[in-house]
């Protein structure tokens, strides 16, 4: 058997090995993958970079478990740039396993503030984020499109209390704000079709700010509500995920997960360019007897 044969036939065990160590080896050692802006992703970041202190955000934490490697990352950076700014972060979940996404969040991030550290030049003093004052984590309700109506009524009628039982009037951050008037803009970070509710009933109905974070998968189907002004931004899977941190000088686990992204693309695709070579070149050889 030659060696196209050989490329014909081999284990798939022997790829899955090898794509683990490109992994785990890329992974644990650490280097620069360096990450260029799209204008998409850095209209997001100039947009929350240039809003006052006290100035209130939405983010809505509109996935699974099933993608947290890609939209994981995204919240951290958004809501950690907010902080670090004295900005005022409104959480929500319109996604069932959601209230698990941000309640992790919540508590990494108190621990990432409590740290003084330097962005862009610009240090910040760590200090103690509280619930209530610094941020309101809203909770979980079903039936996503009415959910996003009704908070563009007022934030009360699906949510008269918070995530944790506490009357929504009774929490400081939340006195001022009525409906979406009140805050600057709405960031969804999203796996699904929530993505639409939010342009269709959110966006198209009470015209605020939005910008979309989403798995890498469906980024392209929304361009379209970029280029129309609908949104203002789009994030993409982990790459999104990490021109923010880049953008915003933290760098957190989408940098870190680029490293292995790119280098296990680049033996994904190794390995697809010597299986057509194999495939062709022993389809060649098989020609050769026939004729023979």
């Amino acid at each position: 058997m030659n060696l196209f044969n050989r490329l014909m036939f081999l284990d798939r065990r022997w790829i899955f090995l090898l794509l683990a160590l490109v992994c785990i080896i890329t992974y644990v050692i650490p280097f620069e993958i360096p990450v260029t802006k799209t204008n998409e992703v850095r209209a997001i970041y100039n947009y929350i970079e240039a809003l006052k202190p006290g100035d209130i955000i939405h983010l809505g934490v509109d996935y699974d478990p099933s993608s947290l490697a890609e939209l994981h990352p995204m919240t951290y950076a958004i809501a950690e740039h907010a902080f670090r700014k004295n900005m005022k972060v409104i959480f929500t979940a319109l996604s069932q396993n959601g209230p698990g996404m941000v309640d992790q969040a919540i508590r990494d991030l108190t621990d990432s503030m409590k740290l003084d550290r330097t962005y862009n030049g610009v240090f910040y003093k760590g200090r103690e984020i509280k619930n209530g004052e610094d941020y309101a984590f809203l909770g979980y309700k079903p039936y996503p499109a009415l959910v996003i109506y009704g908070m563009g009524q007022n934030y009360r009628i699906p949510f008269p209390s918070d995530y944790y039982g506490t009357p929504l009037d009774s929490i400081p951050i939340m006195k001022k704000v009525k409906n979406y008037d009140q805050v600057k803009c709405v960031v969804g970070i999203i796996a699904g079709n929530v993505a639409d509710m939010w342009i269709v009933y959110g966006q198209g109905r009470y015209n605020f700010k939005l910008a979309l974070g989403m798995t890498g998968v469906m980024g392209a189907d929304y361009y379209p509500y970029l280029n129309t002004g609908q949104i203002f931004g789009i994030m993409g899977g982990l790459l999104g995920a990490a021109q923010y941190e880049d953008l915003a000088d933290n760098q957190g686990p989408a940098k870190d997960g680029m490293r292995v992204q790119v280098f296990a693309h680049i033996l994904i695709m190794i390995f697809i360019v010597l299986a057509n070579i194999g495939f062709f070149m022993a389809k060649g050889s098989l020609m050769g007897k026939e004729v023979r």
